[in-house]
């Protein structure tokens, strides 16, 4: 069986890997725990613990359990003034089990377990961390994830406030796999968060596998207004440091313009054009397809079993006879 591992975190993440656990692959992801909003934001405060939000959102996106369970475990406290409002039992759960088994690793493990998950979810580390990011005028410093995402366009270079250390089980799953793959997400926030960790990059550098990029179909605001597909490809190149992506898997469908509209006037954000010249010039394959679905409350997202369709695909081609 093919092996693959996924960088990311948030919706996008999700998303992909939800229809990734439908194929026979074996996946291995990857989270940053360098979140600091909502309620992961107060938990990684209280009890100095490394953020646990996207590893929760990972684990519900890949679980093979009944619906009871996977909806128990996404409820959302909603009750002012209550300790526990806007927090996600799953967040909750996943800070008992930091105490009770001694890190998120194994609380992670034992998680996959309950929800009988196909393959492996690891954090990037086990430290709390913030992202810090470093301004254009040389003395400015914007430090956790909220504050870098909203001042993106003021930021050189991005770093952790201390050097972190990677687990042996991420760099082993790096060396192991057949297909190394960034998902669809914040493109600073989410995906850099893993490349300015050197052990990261240092083991990318010396791998086979080839790098894949799932470009994202709509633009962060005030990370990347503007941005098309080959904007986002640059960046990804100028943190890997010596390596490039080799694939881009990009949307080629005409989304509709009332949808387009509504987004762009709701939350400012557009479409990311798929650029292909300028993706060529960088030396990235093109795999593109209709990959773009619109969900229940007309947002759009990418369609998981298509995008991940077009993954196997590609793994199966490469497959030697």
């Amino acid at each position: 069986m093919k092996k693959v591992v996924v960088f990311g975190g948030g919706t996008g993440l999700s998303c992909l890997l939800s229809g990734l656990k439908l194929f026979p692959v074996e996946v291995t992801t990857v989270i940053a725990v360098s979140d600091n909003g909502s309620s992961t934001g107060v938990l990684k405060q209280e009890f100095d613990i490394p953020a646990v939000g996207d590893v929760g959102k990972v684990l519900l996106a890949m679980a093979n359990a009944d619906d009871d369970l996977v909806n128990l475990l996404s409820y959302r406290f909603h009750r002012e003034g209550s300790s526990l409002d806007n927090h996600p039992v799953r967040n909750i759960l996943l800070t008992a089990l930091i105490d009770l088994k001694g890190n998120l690793t194994e609380a992670t493990r034992y998680m996959s377990r309950l929800l009988n998950i196909n393959g492996e979810v690891l954090p990037l580390s086990e430290e709390k961390v913030e992202l810090v990011g470093r301004g254009d005028k040389g003395d400015e410093e914007f430090f956790g994830e909220e504050s870098v995402s909203r001042n993106v366009r003021h930021i050189t270079s991005l770093s952790y406030d201390h050097d972190i250390h990677v687990g042996n089980a991420v760099k082993r799953s790096i060396r192991q796999s057949d297909l190394i793959i960034f998902s669809p997400g914040s493109l600073y926030t989410s995906i850099l968060p893993h490349l300015i960790a050197d052990d990261i990059v240092e083991t990318i550098r010396a791998a086979r596998a080839p790098i894949m990029y799932v470009s994202n179909l709509v633009t962060q605001p005030g990370e990347t207004d503007q941005y098309n597909v080959s904007d986002h490809l640059a960046v990804l190149n100028r943190y890997l440091k010596g390596r490039r992506v080799d694939i881009v898997i990009g949307n080629n469908a005409r989304i509709d313009q009332r949808i387009v509209s509504r987004y762009l006037e709701s939350e400012n954000k557009t479409l990311v054009e798929l650029d292909r010249d300028r993706i060529r010039e960088q030396g990235a394959r093109i795999i593109e397809d209709d990959i773009f679905s619109v969900d229940g409350e007309g947002r759009i997202r990418h369609n998981a079993l298509k995008t991940a369709f077009l993954i196997f695909s590609y793994l199966m081609e490469t497959t030697s006879c």
